[in-house]
């Protein structure tokens, strides 16, 4: 697979409010990564699921372990307490080790092949200079022609909206921001990237619905269908972004 992105378009955004977007429509946030990285040399950056990463092996919810089915090699790397000083073997052809996610040179030094595709799955919400973040990764000469995947949730979600007319806001603790479409584009063309392609992904109510059995359960999945179709038919709307970026 050509894991390239298509040319940016953020030099045609002129950053007025009533600008129109040309916005692709969403895709299966978890299926589109891994197909990217199918065949290809993986550092997965922010790998470690802590909230549940046990119980969603196995069913198709962990970013890490979907992407390590198909990939040649998954190298994880995370800070996360629940990594051990030797790693943590995800599968045959998958490991996570303990690290700091922002500092690409170090990484690489690590690793004894250069990635095809780096991922950073709903990370840089997380942290506390994304631009920071992504301009060490432009300025890594080892890391030039390559491909990096960003995901993160979107300030315009439809979910943020109507949760918003109950005065309640759907915000993680370790969140320090919310990126929307145009934010995301002014990333990338400040960190120095000159190539990159911003596609919303579908909402998923997986974990809602797993809490659930019988009547709540349908009503979840109906829930989500209604969802799907407003993201399809409103592409700014989508519970999140993936960013494809060319280093």
């Amino acid at each position: 697979m050509d894991s390239r992105p298509s040319p940016s378009t953020a030099r045609r955004l002129r950053y007025t409010p009533l600008e129109r977007l040309a916005v692709a429509r969403p895709v299966d946030r978890i299926a589109y990564i891994a197909r990217v990285c199918a065949g290809q040399r993986v550092l997965d950056l922010g790998a470690m699921d802590e909230t549940a990463w046990a119980a969603k092996r196995g069913n198709g919810t962990w970013l890490h372990e979907e992407i390590g089915r198909n990939a040649l090699r998954v190298d994880g790397i995370d800070n996360s307490a629940m990594v051990p000083a030797e790693g943590l073997v995800t599968g045959a052809n998958a490991i996570i080790r303990r690290g700091d996610v922002t500092d690409p040179a170090r990484l690489l030094v690590a690793l004894e092949d250069c990635p095809d595709v780096v991922v950073a799955g709903e990370l840089i919400e997380h942290l506390e200079n994304p631009l920071q973040f992504l301009k060490r990764f432009a300025a890594t000469e080892r890391l030039s022609g390559k491909t990096l995947i960003l995901s993160t949730p979107n300030a315009s979600a439809l979910h943020n909206f109507l949760i918003g007319l109950a005065c309640r806001e759907s915000t993680h603790h370790d969140h320090l921001c919310i990126l929307s479409y145009k934010t995301l584009a002014t990333l990338c063309t400040r960190a120095g990237f000159s190539e990159w392609e911003i596609i919303p992904y579908f909402s998923r109510f997986t974990e809602m619905e797993e809490r659930h059995s019988g009547a709540a359960r349908f009503a979840v999945r109906a829930a989500q269908y209604v969802v799907n179709c407003l993201e399809r038919m409103f592409p700014l709307v989508s519970f999140g972004y993936v960013v494809r970026i060319r280093i």
